[in-house]
């Protein structure tokens, strides 16, 4: 099965431009794409996994990724889905971010030689004539058009500063710059940079005379149209220190049952029979394929062994066995409790809530247990007795869990 055909069959694909003659291209001989990502963060996030499987797929099937950090772009900083400005980041954040990224997309490409490459595209962009550039580059780009792009819309309700407006004439010389110097004819991304790519294909084909394509991947959405990746800590990283892989396994096994084959088919490397199969389960069989999805997302960014210890956990709090070593854990010494041993610090401290005025409303409302008896005392407090040697179960609502511990 062609490559593209796969993909559509995993439900990746937006979508794309001269698809007939893309087929065709990548028919003839491996196509060199690629993939930008901004280093807005020092961690990827989930919104970021879709294309990067898609890259992996691609890269499989025997296209060569180039994946580029946007070290100069991000001195500006995309505006597409922004209501905002984007917080201005200096230099050196930036490089210290896209070190970080490099080192998180190694495990899902083969960075090895003649494999994938990581390029910056600041080594170009920040070294431009910007009358050179306008003169080059901005002349062939329409106002007009360029206002009635998806990525401006809704910027220019809150106000468009000149400094976004360039973000598109950066993006597409990138694409232009990859094709002189990698021979780069097709760029992927999110469907929400559709303009963006579409731009830098057009400009290729009109400065170049070549072929140049754009690939869209769908945006991670669930079955009732709401964006992934939102935890109660704020977004799904990759990075084990943003959210751990127990966090990260919890998330995934708690999805609605609707989107489950959905997201095995996208997230995961499974054969399309197997995730047929689990996708057809229904009612309480359907607890297979979440304990799967979870399990093989969890593995493929933290690695066997903390996914095994993600599921361990998972099993040993709701009921199927498993030690409790691998339940999440926060361990308090007795000079801490001596200071301050009220539950609603300890629910603080150990993470199950933001705050101790979110611990205070939490206990109020019902929502804590303690081992197993409801807490209603926002001034309960915890002695080392109670937590004992083998620790002290706390639990924020039905799926979040810490076990307390003496030190």
């Amino acid at each position: 099965m062609h490559i593209l055909d796969q993909l559509k069959e995993r439900g990746f694909i937006a979508q794309v431009t001269f698809e007939e003659d893309l087929y065709k291209a990548m028919e003839k001989e491996p196509m060199t794409f690629y993939l930008g990502v901004d280093p807005t963060a020092d961690s990827l996030h989930v919104g970021h996994f879709i294309p990067i499987l898609m890259s992996a797929h691609l890269q499989r099937a025997g296209h060569r990724p180039v994946i580029l950090c946007g070290g100069g772009t991000a001195m500006v900083g995309d505006p597409s889905g922004k209501t905002e400005l984007r917080r201005m980041m200096t230099q050196e954040t930036i490089a210290d971010n896209v070190r970080a990224i490099q080192n998180q997309l190694s495990r899902f490409l083969d960075f090895g030689e003649g494999k994938a490459v990581m390029v910056n595209n600041a080594d170009w962009l920040l070294k431009l004539n910007y009358v050179e550039f306008l003169r080059d580059i901005g002349a062939l780009f329409s106002v007009n058009h360029m206002l009635a792009a998806e990525c401006y819309k809704k910027r220019l309700e809150a106000g468009l500063t000149f400094l976004e407006f360039n973000y598109m004439l950066m993006q597409s010389y990138d694409f232009l710059q990859l094709f002189k110097t990698h021979g780069c004819r097709l760029q992927i991304g999110g469907d929400d940079q559709w303009s963006n790519i579409l731009a830098g294909a057009d400009l290729i084909r009109r400065k170049e005379r070549e072929d140049a394509f754009a690939l869209t991947c769908r945006l991670i959405m669930t079955a009732d149209g709401k964006k992934m990746g939102k935890t109660e800590k704020g977004a799904l990283w990759l990075d084990p220190a943003r959210t751990s892989p127990y966090e990260f396994y919890q998330y995934w096994r708690n999805v609605q049952d609707a989107d489950v084959g959905r997201f095995l088919s996208l997230l995961t490397f499974l054969p399309m029979d197997e995730v047929r199969r689990l996708g057809a389960l229904r009612d309480s069989a359907i607890n297979e394929a979440k304990q799967v999805l979870a399990f093989e997302i969890t593995r493929m960014i933290h690695g066997e062994e903390e996914a095994q210890k993600a599921q361990d956990a998972a099993q040993a709090l709701f009921g199927a066995g498993g030690g409790m070593e691998s339940v999440p854990t926060f361990a308090v010494d007795a000079a801490t409790l001596a200071q301050d041993n009220r539950l609603t610090t300890l629910l603080a401290l150990c993470g199950l809530c933001a705050s101790r005025g979110e611990a205070r409303k939490m206990v109020q409302s019902g929502a804590v247990l303690v081992g197993e008896e409801k807490a209603e005392d926002i001034e309960r407090r915890l002695s080392p007795g109670e937590i004992g040697a083998e620790g002290l179960l706390l639990r924020k609502g039905k799926k979040n869990y810490c076990r307390l511990v003496l030190r």
